[in-house]
């Protein structure tokens, strides 16, 4: 069953200039640093660092809360699974959130869908509850 959806989208230029404003500042407050890490590495990397914002905000949304409640951006963080598929990591108040909404019984996944086209970067994210 759906217990979370989410989605965002984000002007890629708007993280542009953020990056080139803030840098490191604004990098180390918002993304892991496996997003830094990947983001760092790509060409364009204000667009890698714009779906990552997305998905971030997506989440957020998905769990419910937002940007509060406990629930930090670096307590979400987008992975990728050993197929290449993205999904989203939860430590802290995300987590502890995510547990609070996932009926008993079942387990939480997480699926998640980036996709961007300058210059606009857009999430979505789907919390569903697998029974166990």
């Amino acid at each position: 069953m759906i217990i979370g959806i989410g989605s965002d989208l984000s002007d890629i230029r708007r993280v542009a200039e953020t990056l080139e404003r803030f840098g490191d500042r604004f990098t180390h407050r918002i993304f892991t640093e496996i997003e830094r890490t990947r983001s760092e590495r790509k060409p364009d990397r204000a667009s890698s660092y714009a779906k990552r914002f997305a998905a971030k905000e997506a989440c957020a949304k998905a769990l419910g809360t937002g940007m509060r409640a406990g629930v930090f951006w670096r307590d979400m963080g987008v992975v990728n699974m050993r197929s290449g598929q993205p999904t989203m990591a939860l430590t802290g108040g995300a987590a502890q959130r995510l547990a609070a909404m996932t009926p008993d019984g079942h387990t939480a996944v997480i699926h998640l869908s980036l996709t961007d086209d300058h210059p606009y970067a857009q999430a979505f994210v789907i919390i569903e509850a697998v029974p166990q």
